[in-house]
């Protein structure tokens, strides 16, 4: 199994970037280059291949970008769009003009705010079926100390919000997370789902995935577009 890095020290371009103000016009300039994958409205593919950024906490998006940058986190395919270059030239700066710490803090908070779609990808099992009970089971016993009692998660302890979330992209992940592939992974989930077999990760990330996601942060419909890139 590899080795989990540190999974949360303060310090260098996370922290530097929690501390920052904002500008939400650099943020939305930014977001341009991630929304050849995660789409215009952040909400990535219900196929799993790219999660749903919209309504991520935003200490969570700096966590995972910056971790990515540093290759903490591996993650070939948005590394080249995560590179200084990319996300600087983007936003109309050469080197040395602004700290790429600063365009971090500006696209992770305009990505936060950003209405989360009202229809993620689910898993097969409903409300009421073994399998979903069993799912619901497993979360209560297992997920709720971090993730909140119905996924929201934490941006002041750095836990994702998984409510809402991709059920393809959540089921890889912790396939990943309890296998030891992803790098940058908290330990103490490492050691809570090392146990689980392929179906109680199955049935627990259903559960998940079928969690209700407050009415106040989701886009009024499927049709709905990004108004910023009209």
């Amino acid at each position: 199994m590899t080795d989990v890095k540190d999974w949360n020290k303060a310090g260098g371009e996370k922290t530097e970037a929690m501390l920052l103000t904002p500008d939400r016009e650099r943020g939305i300039a930014v977001y341009e280059v991630c929304s050849a994958c995660h789409l215009l409205e952040g909400w990535g593919l219900k196929d799993g291949t790219f999660p749903q950024l919209a309504g991520q906490h935003r200490n969570v998006l700096i966590k995972q970008l910056t971790d990515i940058r540093a290759k903490n986190r591996d993650n070939p395919t948005m590394y080249p769009f995560a590179l200084d270059e990319q996300i600087l030239a983007v936003a109309g700066y050469h080197e040395g003009e602004i700290k790429p710490a600063q365009l971090v803090a500006d696209v992770t908070t305009y990505i936060s705010k950003l209405p989360m779609n009202p229809d993620n990808g689910k898993g097969i099992w409903a409300e009421g079926t073994p399998e979903f009970e069993q799912g619901k089971k497993l979360y209560a016993d297992n997920c709720t100390q971090c993730h909140g009692d119905n996924g929201e998660g934490s941006n002041e302890k750095f836990y994702p919000r998984i409510q809402g979330q991709h059920y393809a992209y959540m089921l890889r992940q912790f396939e990943w997370i309890r296998d030891g592939k992803r790098r940058n992974a908290n330990p103490d989930m490492v050691k809570q789902i090392k146990g689980f077999s392929d179906m109680d990760m199955k049935m627990v990330i259903n559960y998940v995935s079928r969690q209700k996601v407050p009415a106040k942060d989701l886009a009024p419909s499927t049709d709905y577009q990004n108004p910023d890139y009209d």
